[in-house]
């Protein structure tokens, strides 16, 4: 007959330890340790009840529990998918996440895989509803205390800009950091190649012929120690340029929350020097306008690479008369001159047809065949493409063709030239030299989302001073990225003469909509023919 303490289940408990800094780990008896003790001492008291702590160790030392992105924790959850682990013992809860999203998810994961979770020191386990209810409080003001600290730091930084302290971020070139008295000191050589900056744009009047100048030279951008390895320390390009033209660290000030402070640090431009370089950036810009060269969408666009400079080819267009030209050109000759890649650009019309042509040729897609191709809009193109096409490069030396397709290790190479551009002519276009309202804020809310995507802009609030709009203002315009597909390719790519004449307020009833077929119904109705009065 089987004794109570033989029918009694094993519990295997995984004890979970972690500490935000890796300051102090190479001590022989460390905080983790201490962590660990605990919860041993406790599944020791729960020995009656099956407990048992497993051999296998998870500490995660030096790692934030803002996020779950710890290799400690996803080995744990690994071994909990394997079914190596019946319970979670922490020593306290914010041990495992200080975030109450990533902490539900993880207790919902804990819940699938039949994982209890326990902490020692606040004394409950999610077998309980109490338990359950005490965790979500307790996470909560976990976060809610983590903001208040993340909110003073960001109020303490603040005030320490607008007295002028550089409170952090790298030093810019022409500066070194004073890491005691936390103030920019001048680098005299550094400095020397500010001045030449701005004493060449203000000559040039042109970012690209500044650079081209400084690279000829032999000068580099600043480069920086880390941990990590050493970066910066390369070439100029007309990016490197405006940043500089732009910082007003160059004339001893602090720019903070769209106001500019007065710095503890020394200038190195006069004033007068810096308001001339940005009058001319100005100028420029006016000059230029936005619709001289403008990005946007290709069929290619993430997939095609200048093989001669192996960077990226992005698409664009350009207008001149009556004529608009479509063409994939490499990042490498428009950030560093034009002399410095021997590609430049290519036809995207001409690259388009010869990658399409290749494809049918090689895939049974049904959706390549002419006649469903014409019925896809752009995004759907775009989608199928990326299918098939892993990546695609050009060399202008030797006239190359490179495609690397889906699920092939081998790299295929056809001889063709696209470079010839090839136009559209504009009478079958609407305006070409006038575009329709509707289209430069679609075209815009598009911009706007790649700043927020790609991080160079971190929120709305810093994004109406970047972009000098209202929150209401940059929200409608967000708007029109959730237009269905199909509208967004009619106000993009669209003959149609009602697109100039549509009012803002009318589109506004078609974004106010979440369904798709809604949003087309009322589209149809505002490209309808005005009926001519009687």
């Amino acid at each position: 007959m089987k004794t109570d303490a033989e029918e009694k289940k094993i519990i295997r408990c995984a004890i979970y330890t972690r500490k935000s800094t890796s300051e102090g780990l190479d001590q022989d008896f460390t905080t983790l340790d201490n962590q660990r003790e605990s919860a041993e001492s406790y599944i020791q008291s729960q020995k009656s009840q099956g407990w048992t702590a497993i051999s296998e160790q998870y500490n995660d030392g030096g790692f934030t529990g803002a996020n779950i992105d710890r290799p400690a924790l996803q080995k744990l959850m690994d071994d909990i998918k394997t079914q190596k682990v019946d319970c979670v013992v922490v020593y306290k809860v914010d041990r495992l996440s200080r975030s109450l999203i990533d902490f539900v998810k993880l207790l919902q994961f804990f819940e699938e895989n039949k994982v209890t979770f326990v902490s020692v020191t606040q004394h409950f386990n999610t077998q309980t509803s109490m338990g359950r209810l005490t965790l979500n409080i307790l996470l909560s003001f976990a976060q809610f205390e983590r903001e208040i600290i993340s909110e003073r730091t960001k109020d303490k930084m603040g005030a320490a800009r607008k007295k002028g302290k550089w409170v952090g971020g790298l030093s810019p070139l022409g500066y070194d950091l004073d890491r005691v008295n936390k103030k920019l000191v001048i680098n005299p050589k550094g400095a020397e190649t500010i001045r030449m900056i701005y004493d060449l744009y203000i000559q040039e009047k042109s970012l690209l012929a500044v650079a081209r100048r400084l690279n000829e030279r032999g000068l580099a951008t600043k480069s920086y120690i880390r941990k990590t390895g050493t970066f910066g320390g390369v070439k100029f390009s007309t990016t490197n340029i405006q940043m500089i033209i732009r910082n007003y660290a160059y004339i001893g000030k602090v720019f903070y929350g769209g106001e500019i402070y007065q710095g503890l640090h020394e200038a190195i431009i006069p004033e007068e020097v810096f308001q001339k370089a940005h009058e001319i950036l100005a100028l420029n810009r006016k000059e230029r306008g936005v619709s001289k060269n403008t990005k946007s969408l290709g069929i290619l666009s993430g997939l095609i690479r200048c093989k001669d400079c192996n960077v990226a080819m992005y698409h664009t267009y350009s207008k001149k008369e009556k004529f608009k030209y479509l063409y994939y050109v490499c990042v490498n000759s428009v950030k560093r001159g034009r002399k410095d890649c021997p590609t430049k650009s290519i036809s995207a019309d001409k690259t388009e047809e010869t990658i399409l042509g290749i494809l049918r040729e090689l895939s049974q897609e049904p959706k390549l065949k002419e006649k469903a191709w014409k019925r896809l809009v752009l995004e759907e193109k775009v989608a199928v493409v990326k299918t098939l096409l892993k990546e695609a490069d050009y060399s202008a030396k030797d006239a190359i063709l490179g495609l690397a397709l889906q699920g092939e290790g081998e790299r295929r190479e056809f001889r063709v030239e696209v470079r010839d551009l090839k136009h559209v002519p504009a009478s079958k276009k609407e305006a070409i030299k006038n575009e329709p309202k509707v289209r430069q804020n679609l075209a815009l809310a598009h911009q706007i989302e790649e700043l927020l995507d790609t991080g160079k802009i971190n929120d709305v609030k810093q994004l109406t001073g970047h972009l000098n709009m209202s929150h209401a203002r940059i929200h409608q315009l967000m708007a029109m990225t959730l237009l269905a597909p199909s509208i967004q390719e009619d106000i993009l790519l669209g003959e149609n003469e009602r697109l100039s004449e549509i009012p803002e307020y009318k589109l506004r009833e078609v974004t106010s909509e979440t369904d798709w077929q809604t949003q087309r119904n009322l589209w149809d109705k505002l490209l309808l023919p005005i009926p001519a009065a009687n």
